[in-house]
């Protein structure tokens, strides 16, 4: 039997990647909520309930590089199409490990159910929690295969200080010791791309996550 989504990204975040073969791996979701596809280095894990067979005879159709099938649009509206999903961006992934200690940004909780941010986020995550500091926010909550996700916002006049570094950074203090963090951000965000790089979070694929319509 292979490995679950939750293994592989296990895998993923202690360093050990797919074998970089050109290959397809097809996984059952680990939740309704979320199906995709993550690209790593000439490997793709692609997390859906549907037919492997089907997967694998729709990759065989996308006009392109094998190694490009996978993120190829042909396929992707393709999945959508089959599933009924709806997707924004493709993201680069990454991921962190916990740090010790407090974080280095003072943090308030937000834990008021009808806050915008904790609505939002608890439509893609579950356990969600969130911090606001003086000028941003930090999202923390449980995302794809139950892994630990974080996202930060920075208001427009708080900007080119260096707080979204920080709030990332804070959010590698606020998971359990020994876990990861996980990460998604549009490559076309440079900004973004380079905080969080500069938190300490490392690059590990590309990411097109696919949510049930109206979530």
């Amino acid at each position: 039997m292979g490995q679950t989504l939750a293994e592989i990204l296990d895998d993923v975040a202690d360093g050990r990647f797919p074998p970089a073969d050109g290959g397809t791996t097809v996984v059952p979701q680990a939740a309704p909520r979320d199906a995709g596809v993550i690209a790593f280095t000439a490997h793709t894990v692609v997390f859906t309930d549907e037919d492997p067979a089907w997967v694998h005879a729709t990759l065989a159709t996308a006009d392109c590089d094998a190694l490009a099938a996978s993120m190829h649009p042909r396929f992707l509206s393709a999945l959508l199409d089959r599933t009924g999903r709806v997707m924004d961006a493709i993201d680069l992934l990454t991921v962190a490990t916990a740090l010790p200690g407090p974080p280095p940004v003072a943090l308030d909780e937000i834990t008021s159910a009808d806050h915008p941010r904790v609505r939002y986020a608890r439509r893609r995550r579950d356990d969600v929690r969130v911090w606001a500091a003086d000028g941003g926010v930090l999202v923390l909550g449980r995302g794809v295969a139950g892994r630990w996700e974080t996202s930060v916002e920075v208001a427009d006049g708080q900007r080119h200080r260096g707080l979204g570094r920080k709030l990332a950074v804070a959010a590698r203090h606020l998971v359990p010791e020994g876990s990861q963090v996980w990460a998604q951000q549009s490559p076309g965000n440079a900004r973004s791309v380079r905080v969080f790089q500069a938190a300490g979070f490392r690059p590990v694929g590309a990411e097109a996550l696919m949510l049930p319509a109206g979530a």
